[in-house]
This record gives C-alpha cells, sequence and structure tokens, in this order.
C-alpha cells in the first residue's frame, strides 16, 4: 500500500510541482492550499506524513503543526521562505520534525520525504513486534521497558511514565530521551546527538538539540533547572544519569 502524503502549500505552482514528483515515487497524495483544510484533511485521511508551509491563508502552519500535534504523531516536514533561525526554531517548538528553506531542491525533498516515512515505517515494524508478542507477555515485553526509579519508558509503545503517569512527548522528544537512555552514563557531544537523532540530512545545529533537552527536563525533571536525569556535561553535551 502506497504511503499517504498531505501537501499544504499556498503557492499553486510549487503545489502542482511537489504533487507531479511525489506521485512519480509511488506516493497517494493529498493536497490543499489552505491551513484550516489541511486540519480537516488530516484528521478525516490520517496521512503517513504532511508536508506542510508555514504561510497560509486561513490559519497559519505554525498553528496547523501545533494543534495537529496535540492530536496526532504524523511526521510534518514544514517549509519557510525565511532562512531566520527564529523560525525554524519555532517550528520544532511547535512540533514540526523537520524543515527545509526555500528555495530547495526537489531531490532534497524527496530524499528527506523517504528518510521520514522509513522512520515511520521502523516505528510500525515494532509496533507489529508488540502486538505479536501481546497475547503471551513474553520476555520481549519485559526487555522493551527501561526503568530508571520512577521513570518507566516503554520502547515498543512509545510511551513513558512518570510515578505512574503518562508523560506527553513529542516524537522526537521520545527518540531523543531514547537515544540518551541507551547510552546511560555516558557523555554524548551535541553534534553526535544531532547526527543520530535527527540524521545526516538535517541542516540545522547543536541549538536544537539544547532546546529538546530544555523540554525534556521540563517533563521528567523534579527540578528543571538542577537536572539530575539529563546532565550537562560542560564543553561536550550530555549524559543520562538515570
Amino acid at each position: 500500500m502506497a504511503n499517504k502524503i498531505l501537501l499544504v502549500e499556498d503557492d499553486v505552482t510549487l503545489l502542482e510541482m511537489l504533487e507531479y514528483n511525489l506521485l512519480r515515487q509511488g506516493y497517494e497524495v493529498q493536497k490543499t492550499d489552505n491551513g484550516r483544510t489541511a486540519l480537516k484533511l488530516a484528521r478525516e485521511e490520517h496521512p503517513d506524513l504532511i508536508v506542510l508551509d508555514v504561510m497560509l491563508p486561513g490559519m497559519d502552519g505554525f498553528d496547523v503543526c501545533r494543534i495537529l500535534r496535540q492530536e496526532m504523531n504524523v511526521p510534518i516536514l514544514m517549509l519557510t521562505a525565511r532562512a531566520d533561525e527564529i523560525d525554524k526554531i519555532v517550528g520544532l517548538e511547535v512540533g514540526a520534525d523537520d524543515y527545509l528553506t526555500k528555495p530547495f531542491s526537489m531531490r532534497e525533498l524527496l530524499a528527506r520525504v523517504k528518510a521520514m516515512l522509513r522512520r515511520v515505517a521502523l516505528i510500525r515494524e515494532d509496533l507489529s513486534v508488540e502486538q505479536q508478542a501481546d497475547e503471551g507477555k513474553t520476555a520481549v515485553d519485559k526487555a522493551a521497558l527501561l526503568t530508571f526509579g520512577d521513570l518507566v519508558i516503554d520502547q515498543n509503545r512509545r510511551e513513558v511514565l512518570l510515578a505512574g503517569k503518562p508523560v506527553r512527548l513529542k516524537p522526537k522528544e521520545f527518540e531523543l530521551l531514547l537515544f540518551l537512555v541507551r547510552h546511560h552514563g555516558i557523555a554524548l557531544s551535541r553534534d553526535l546527538i544531532l547526527e543520530r537523532v535527527w540524521g545526516w540530512s538535517f541542516d540545522g545545529n547543536s541549538r536544537t538539540v539544547d532546546v529538546h533537552v530544555r523540554w525534556l527536563r521540563e517533563k521528567i525533571e523534579a527540578d528543571p533547572a538542577n537536572a539530575q536525569r539529563i546532565v550537562t556535561v560542560r564543553g561536550i553535551g550530555y549524559r543520562f544519569d538515570g
């Protein structure tokens, strides 16, 4: 079954060009040039990925992304005509998984779409394994649980519990936390974290890592200003101490 992509772009020429190239790659494509219509289509059609422009009539891309992130975990690739770092950070803060600055090459966009969908496929494979093992509550289920005091991370379900209560994490926050805990006690540089969690094609900088670490601390630390779990290693990056 072909992956379903929702295109949201108010430049009609670019919208049609994106649609043409994605269809040639075998994807199923739906499109709109309006933010509010994008919300309606996403809720009705449950796309596998959304390509979302920032400047839209009806509702801008930041607001669309913020609302969708509260409702679903669909990967979102944001498009922006401005190269200002603040726009990129805002996009990440409202829940975007990646972004491209216009003008961009179609080859780069297709590569990023493919990489993001590959990650979705891997997550689905994990969920499939979890569903098969769920009947007998086998050792695979137990191995999927990472426990650090009152912090429990379920790798299969992509869920986090703190003192028995669910912690709502964005997809990238979960991936970052999982990368840190899998390297428990090891100091990891910002560049290494950026490469392994966001991928080699991501053109952001270490500021992205700092922002996501701050969000995680606010959600899993008793005192975010005096973090005990995700510790800053001066001059290097971060270390997870549990």
